[in-house]
C-alpha cells in the first residue's frame, strides 16, 4: 500500500491490481480502533484491512482502499466509548474532518465510482463510522460497523443507507446495547439494517466479521441510487 499524508493525517492507499481506462472502481474507507492510533502509518493496517487486501478479495472485488491513521490522543469522534449513550458533537473531530476532506479529494483525483463509496470501522472506528455517515449521508453507498456506538437521534438521517452491524455479546469495552439500540432506531426510522451478534465473543468481534466472505459479498453489492440521495435532508 502506498504511504501518504493529508495534512497531519497519515493514510495508506491501495489501488486495484489493474486499473483499466474508462472504468470506475469502488472506494473503501477503513477506520481503525483506539489501539492503532499513531504516526507510523502502519498500525492501522493490523485489523480489518488484511481481509480487503487478500488476493482472492482483490481479484473478485477490485477497489481503492483508504486507511487513515488517527493521531495519538485523538478520536474519530470525541465521545466516551464506555458510556451508555452519547449525543453527536456539533462539529467533527479534526481526524474525522480531515478524513472527509480526503474522501472528497480521492473522489476528484481517482477513478472512483461515486455511487459505490463504502465506509467501515471497528471499535473507535465503529463510532467514527456512525458519526461520518450521519455527517455526510449523501456520499456513502453502504457501511459496515463493528462494535461501535452512535447517537440514535441520527438514525433518521441515515435510514436509507444499507448498514451491517456486528458486535460481540460479551463485549465489555463497548456495550453490545450500543449496537442493538442503533439498529432498533434505524428500524424504527424505516431502515433495514442487518445485525450480527456473536454470542460467545468479546470485544474482538472484528476477527469474526472481517473474515466472513458474506460481508464482502454484501458490501460490494451495494450501490447508492439517486432515489437514495434524494432522501437526505
Amino acid at each position: 500500500m502506498e504511504r501518504h499524508s493529508y495534512g497531519n493525517l497519515p493514510y495508506r492507499l491501495a489501488r486495484p491490481s489493474a486499473v483499466e481506462a474508462g472504468t470506475r472502481y469502488p472506494l473503501i474507507v477503513f477506520l481503525h480502533g483506539a489501539g492503532e492510533r499513531g504516526t507510523d502509518n502502519e498500525k492501522q493496517l493490523i485489523h480489518g484491512v488484511p481481509g480487503f487486501l487478500a488476493a482472492w478479495n482483490r481479484a473478485k472485488y477490485p477497489c481503492f482502499l483508504i486507511a487513515p491513521q488517527c493521531p495519538p490522543g485523538q478520536r474519530w469522534v470525541e465521545v466516551d466509548w464506555g458510556a451508555e449513550s452519547h449525543v453527536q458533537p456539533e462539529d467533527p473531530s479534526d481526524p474525522a474532518r480531515l478524513t472527509l476532506e480526503l474522501i472528497e479529494q480521492a473522489r476528484r483525483d481517482l477513478p472512483i465510482d461515486p455511487y459505490r463509496v463504502y465506509l467501515t470501522g471497528l471499535s473507535m472506528g465503529g463510532f467514527g463510522t456512525w458519526d461520518l455517515l450521519a455527517r455526510r449521508a449523501d456520499i456513502f453507498a453502504a457501511a459496515v460497523v463493528v462494535c461501535g456506538g452512535a447517537d440514535e437521534a441520527t438514525a433518521e438521517r441515515i435510514r436509507h443507507i444499507p448498514v451491517w452491524v456486528f458486535h460481540g455479546a460479551k463485549d465489555e469495552a463497548v456495550k453490545p446495547e450500543r449496537s442493538r439500540r442503533m439498529v432498533a432506531a434505524l428500524e424504527w426510522a424505516g431502515g433495514e439494517p442487518l445485525y450480527t451478534e456473536y454470542p460467545d465473543v468479546g470485544h474482538h468481534s472484528w476477527n469474526n466479521a472481517y473474515s466472513d466472505p458474506a460481508l464482502f459479498a454484501w458490501l460490494f453489492a451495494q450501490r447508492r441510487t439517486d432515489a437514495n440521495a434524494a432522501t437526505v435532508s
